[in-house]
């Protein structure tokens, strides 16, 4: 698996990381895919720390240093002390710029949540996608003080995995709508429960309508205006995340397809292949590690 395309960091290509030491990395230390955990100290007392927009999560957290900082985003500019417990972010598809002083030397935790992980969550709450990182969440700066300490303790994917799922939901709760569940939006819930329990079984748009007492026309119009997707390409999606636990855990490819509901190794090939841009048989099981790009 390729982690740049994993997290979208293509637009990360050249970013100057001379002035940062990295002394966390999730993806070599601990083998984690479902998130993205890097930590670094800032080598100099004035920066600028461009983040570009990617379609994936990424909230950081100050663990150590003192100063100012100005924070460039698409909503407008603020200046902050900096300290430790101050948090920020970006949500998919904004870009930010950090300008900062310090008089004593800045560590930084940055955890990156995939766009598909937060897309499925959103579905399943029927809520919209976050619109920011709040600065006054007080939940956020021990949860990724907690994730740095469990990637230096070698704690498994299971870990991550557990993180992600929390942090997703944490993120849409606070800064979302959450989804006031009318009945159409339980209908499609159901729905989506339905995919999670029989995603080995050869479903059909008929037999989720029929389950969910909706004609064929109505259940697609309903799911795609509350998930954005068909739900073809959402059970899709939900089979491939599943896949790709499956090929971490050291699972065969033959029989992650049986797991997974693809008809067979072919059909699941094409379809790995078309979502992550690697064949199954290629994608890195937890024993493979690729080489480190630092980002910030």
């Amino acid at each position: 698996m390729d982690r740049q395309n994993h997290f979208d960091f293509g637009a990360y290509a050249g970013y100057d990381t001379s002035r940062l030491h990295t002394n966390l990395y999730s993806w070599d230390a601990a083998g984690w895919r479902a998130l993205l955990v890097q930590g670094f100290t800032h080598l100099d007392s004035t920066g600028v720390i461009d983040l570009p927009a990617t379609s994936s999560y990424h909230v950081w957290l100050v663990v150590s240093g003192r100063g100012t900082m100005r924070v460039e985003q698409g909503d407008g500019r603020r200046t902050v002390p900096i300290a430790p417990g101050l948090i920020g972010g970006a949500v998919g598809g904004d870009a930010s710029r950090l300008l900062f002083e310090v008089t004593e030397p800045m560590t930084t935790v940055h955890v990156h949540l995939p766009d598909h992980t937060v897309r499925r969550v959103s579905a399943e709450m029927a809520a919209p996608a976050a619109t920011h990182v709040p600065a006054d969440d007080g939940l956020l700066p021990p949860m990724l003080t907690s994730l740095a300490d469990a990637v230096r303790r070698g704690a498994g994917d299971l870990h991550a995995q557990t993180a992600a799922e929390f942090l997703a939901v944490h993120l849409l709760g606070r800064t979302g709508r959450a989804g006031r569940a009318g009945h159409e939006d339980r209908r499609v819930r159901a729905a989506i429960d339905i995919m999670h329990e029989r995603m080995a079984e050869p479903l059909q748009l008929a037999d989720l309508a029929r389950e969910v007492h909706l004609s064929t026309f109505h259940f697609l119009r309903v799911f795609r205006q509350t998930t954005g997707l068909t739900p073809a390409r959402y059970l899709t999606r939900l089979r491939i995340d599943a896949a790709r636990r499956c090929l971490e855990r050291g699972m065969g490819v033959g029989q992650t397809a049986i797991r997974c509901g693809f008809g067979g190794t072919a059909q699941f090939s094409a379809a790995f292949l078309r979502e992550t841009g690697v064949r199954p048989s290629a994608y890195p099981t937890g024993g493979d590690r690729p080489p480190p790009p630092a980002t910030a």
